[in-house]
């Protein structure tokens, strides 16, 4: 089953308690699917491709700009132009050529998305609008798929994971019960608009990452029904928690979301 080759890349993880030999042939065996190639998903990539994720796929449709590269750390300067997808699969290839990488270099929209999503065990959402996050929170609950979920802003980022089955004990919340309606347009900017200190999408993708494996090798606490909310000015993390909501439109008693929707028309954006 294992290479000499690989047996020496794992080997940290094959003696590490909680991870050996079994964990991480349940990480080979994994297909992770991460939604976003740019600030958050360049450290999610290079982490989950490190740690022998057997099977990447990479929703990404822009191309490599100038004004990525200073957070964007899975890209070079000579790729500016070329498409994130193209580019993200080489640079994990490089990496760790164990790891099958598929890429749809495409828009995720409620036509798409459940067939994208439902060949793969876990889902990350590395977004950065609101009618996408909508979006991949009611895919994943209406095919029962895990979701770990980032954003940042500015100086501050937040981690959490919806929809969450544990071996034993119930489902966990997802991320409508959390934001039930999205913001106002216009309320919250985007890191376009408002800026994003540039070592931040590496701590919150880290976080995101570490999450991922969590589930995947079902280790310690999930930040499942937890909001873990990051300032990068102050260095502080305080976390926030949440239940399932009974009335929740999609994960709730008696859903009302049994279809994927119009995200753009929901979140109000023109």
């Amino acid at each position: 089953m294992w290479t000499n080759e690989e047996l020496n890349r794992y080997a940290r993880h094959i003696i590490l308690e909680g991870v050996g030999g079994a964990g991480q042939a349940r990480l080979k065996a994994s297909r992770v699917l991460v939604v976003g190639a740019g600030g958050l998903g360049s450290p999610v990539l290079q982490y989950l491709a490190a740690a022998g994720v057997g099977h990447l796929g990479i929703v990404e449709m822009d191309t490599v700009d100038l004004s990525n590269l200073q957070r964007q750390v899975l890209y070079t300067t000579a790729e500016v132009g070329r498409p994130k997808a193209e580019a993200a699969k080489a640079r994990l290839n490089a990496l760790n050529p164990h790891v099958e990488v598929e890429t749809y270099a495409l828009e995720l929209t409620s036509q798409n998305a459940l067939e994208i999503l439902e060949p793969y065990d876990l889902i990350l959402d590395c977004t950065d609008n609101f009618p996408a996050r909508y979006l991949v929170n009611d895919a994943c609950v209406l095919l029962d798929k895990p979701l770990v979920y980032g954003a940042i802003q500015q100086f501050e980022g937040q981690v959490s994971v919806f929809h969450h089955r544990p071996p034993q004990g119930a489902c966990g919340p997802c991320y409508r019960c959390l934001f039930p309606q999205p913001p106002a347009p216009g309320t919250v900017p985007s890191c376009a608009e408002a800026g994003v200190f540039g070592v931040l999408p590496g701590v919150v993708g880290s976080l995101m990452a570490t999450e991922a494996l969590k589930v995947l090798l079902e280790l310690g606490q999930p930040l499942s029904g937890k909001l873990l909310i990051y300032d990068g000015l102050y260095n502080t993390f305080r976390t926030i928690s949440f239940g399932k909501r009974a009335d929740c439109p999609v994960c709730g008693e008696q859903p009302s979301v049994t279809t994927l929707q119009d995200y753009a028309v929901f979140c109000g954006v023109v």
